[in-house]
């Protein structure tokens, strides 16, 4: 077989695996359902395009992301089986799913919030095990995510599937447009990085929840223009009543400042979980409740220790008291001490007072002098003479 493009016809690759109709065609591939006769078992093939598979970059490229998808293994993940060459064209062999894509489920409408949380966080948990291993998507969006059937469990598909060059996007009519879910510094011409998956990831939480793109510009100029200044409405103001941990997690993934959205798959999906049921999240600082139904027992050691403190308090103040009112009645300047002796005399007898005498301060007796003889008063001259 030549290196020309398959015709949608029945054929078999290296001997073991039979196309039957076309799955999807996408910017770097088509896929197509196949049957593993080997093994007897669905699966679904990836057929690089003949117009790459002639460049022998593309090819090295398609070859080593097919074994770092090949080394992931994860429920929320679609496994990868083989990879071969047939005609000169690669193909990588994957498990074939039943149901549908995410892509399907948009198209029947808006899904509850709830809903849309499971999903985000199942894709989540494939990016964190991709992005562990060193793996970056590049090209998560609804059609490349699968489901079994509504309400069941998400597997993130091509993972590894590598871009020829930086600026490649799908183009208008291949199933859903990549520029839609591409980052703004990503289309400023950044290398492709996790935080360009995790805003994919924003993107297609927004399209489930509204049932409609944060930037539903067709012209791609236009396109571009909106994701570089980051003009699309909040999912609040699209989608009433929508889930607020939702709505904050989308918002902030889809943040024009690439600071200021998530830094990991981990830390977007427990923002995704919220709170922990029972627990409350305070604002200001806690203040205790006081019940009158139930008021909180003192310890009794408390109790007696404050009443031995007001006894002793009670104490110290009265023998202050006490002290004190005997200083002021032994004190010699107390109004109870007899008065000092006046140069004047009086005719009345002096006041009777009911106080013991006081004790004098001295044993030492004091003996008086007679006083002189009266005589004329001594002159300034010499005395008498005496005779002889």
């Amino acid at each position: 077989m030549g290196a020309g493009p398959l015709s949608p016809g029945p054929h078999v690759l290296g001997g073991r695996y039979e196309l039957r109709g076309v799955l999807g065609v996408g910017g770097m591939a088509e896929v197509r359902d196949g049957w593993d006769t080997r093994l007897g078992r669905p699966v679904a093939v990836k057929l690089l395009h003949p117009a790459l598979g002639v460049r022998p970059d593309a090819r090295a490229r398609f070859e080593e992301e097919a074994r770092s998808a090949a080394r992931l293994s994860h429920p929320n993940i679609v496994a990868v089986h083989d990879y071969g060459h047939h005609g000169g064209t690669p193909y990588i062999v994957m498990e074939r799913l039943p149901g549908t894509t995410l892509h399907d489920e948009i198209g029947r409408g808006p899904l509850p919030s709830m809903r849309v949380r499971a999903i985000l966080d199942e894709m989540l948990a494939a990016l964190s095990v991709a992005h562990a291993a060193g793996v970056v998507h590049r090209d998560i969006k609804p059609a490349n995510v699968l489901t079994a059937g509504p309400g069941g469990t998400v597997k993130v598909a091509d993972f590894g599937i590598a871009k020829t060059d930086d600026g490649g996007h799908t183009k208008t009519g291949q199933l859903v447009g990549t520029m839609a879910y591409t980052s703004p510094e990503r289309l400023a011409g950044a290398p492709s990085s996790v935080a360009d998956d995790l805003y994919a990831v924003g993107v297609v939480g927004y399209e489930l929840a509204a049932r409609r793109s944060p930037f539903p510009q067709n012209d791609p100029a236009a396109l571009a223009f909106a994701i570089m200044n980051g003009s699309h409405p909040p999912l609040a103001a699209v989608v009433d009543g929508v889930d607020p941990v939702l709505s904050a997690v989308i918002d902030r993934a889809l943040a024009h400042d690439p600071r200021a959205r998530f830094a990991s798959a981990d830390e977007m999906r427990a923002a995704l979980a919220g709170p922990r049921p029972g627990t409350r999240v305070y604002t200001a600082p806690f203040a205790p409740v006081v019940s009158n139904a139930h008021p909180r027992p003192v310890p009794v050691t408390r109790s007696r220790w404050t009443r031995r403190r007001t006894a002793l308090a009670a104490v110290g103040v009265l023998a202050a008291v006490i002290v004190t009112a005997l200083a002021l009645a032994l004190s010699p300047t107390s109004q109870n001490s007899p008065a000092p002796a006046s140069t004047t005399t009086s005719s009345s007898p002096p006041p009777v007072s009911s106080s013991p005498p006081p004790v004098p301060s001295t044993t030492v007796a004091q003996i008086e002098e007679p006083a002189p003889p009266p005589g004329p008063p001594p002159g300034k001259g010499k005395g008498p003479k005496h005779r002889d």
